[in-house]
């Protein structure tokens, strides 16, 4: 099973490409950018998990 992936900061907005290194997410997948991840301590504010750097993935050619 693959990750989502989702294309932007839940809270912010920024875009965050497959490629972005600056994505993280928690378990649930919940998606924020890096500023946004440190202003919230590393912590999703939707279920309270730990939010970690997202693997990046090539786009499909």
């Amino acid at each position: 099973m693959a990750l989502e992936m989702r294309s932007e900061c839940e809270k912010c907005q920024t875009d965050l490409p497959h490629m972005a290194a600056d994505a993280h997410i928690c378990s649930y997948e919940c998606t924020f950018c890096t500023p946004c991840t440190t202003e919230m301590s590393g912590v999703c504010p939707n279920c309270g998990g730990e939010l970690v750097r997202r693997p990046t993935r090539k786009p499909k050619t």
